[in-house]
């Protein structure tokens, strides 16, 4: 049997003096402590938070007014639309109207329910000046032996020799009816010359702006030294030309046959 060793003999409490105490329950010191801790933490917690409430806040984040922008990959910012930005413009802008302006109520017209169409291409010419006199005739200048003449209703270019066909090719000219910078011509019997139909004729002025517009016709310098051509106030781009030997109103065209049938010499009355 293998032999005990002996330990040495523990003290007793009553052999010290120390008896412990039956008055409270183990671990209450310990017990203690923990609450104690743990209101103290509870305090600090409030305290935090009261004082995290009483600061201003302040807001660090701009307010979004406009579209994201991407500024790379996984980056988005805002940015504030320009405050200058222009309005659009109203209505058809850097387009303008080459129909020309007439009163609804005449029952005047120049085609039957169109419009026509402006002249692509306009001669490289200006003003030109006007003559002194205001008694003039108006001669071809590529038929100089022809005039311009009043048959019937009608202007023609014909040649002239009697003394009544002298007279129906002189014309009083004036100022534009409708623009004082451009002409008007006046007949002995006090009608003026208009287009009508793109066909130039001699009506009595009946006092309408229509009327007015028909009747002017603004100089312009030709390619022939000394010839005019004329332009129509209110269908810009279309000017007075003989064709088959009937002045008429036709839109510009960039060749040598209409440059010539466009061309005319204002020279003295006939009569």
């Amino acid at each position: 049997m293998p032999e005990n060793t002996p330990h040495p003999p523990q003290p007793q409490p009553w052999e010290s003096g120390w008896t412990p105490d039956t008055s409270r329950a183990p671990g209450t010191r310990r017990l203690w402590l923990a609450g104690a801790l743990a209101v103290a933490t509870v305090a600090a917690c409030v305290t935090a938070i009261a004082v995290t409430d009483s600061a201003p806040r302040q807001q660090t984040t701009p307010p979004v007014t406009g579209a994201p922008v991407d500024d790379g990959p996984g980056l988005l910012s805002f940015v504030s639309p320009s405050a200058s930005t222009p309005a659009p413009p109203k209505g058809k802008a850097a387009m303008s109207s080459v129909t020309p302006s007439v009163t609804a109520s005449s029952a005047s017209t120049d085609t039957a329910g169109s419009t026509p169409e402006p002249a692509k291409s306009r001669p490289p010419h200006r003003s030109s000046p006007k003559p002194a006199a205001d008694r003039r005739s108006v001669r071809s200048l590529n038929y100089p032996d022809r005039y311009w003449h009043i048959a019937g209703d009608y202007v023609k270019l014909d040649p002239v020799g009697s003394p009544s066909a002298r007279s129906a090719a002189t014309f009083r000219l004036v100022k534009g009816l409708s623009d004082a910078r451009c002409y008007s011509f006046a007949t002995a019997g006090g009608d003026y010359l208009r287009h009508r139909g793109f066909l130039l004729r001699a009506e009595h002025d009946d006092g309408s702006r229509l009327f007015r517009q028909d009747a002017t016709f603004c100089p312009r310098t030709s390619s022939f030294t000394g010839a005019t051509m004329l332009e129509s106030v209110n269908y810009p781009g279309r000017f007075l030309r003989h064709q088959n030997f009937q002045v008429r109103l036709d839109p510009y065209q960039n060749t040598d046959l209409y440059r010539a049938d466009s061309a005319f010499l204002l020279v003295d009355g006939l009569a």
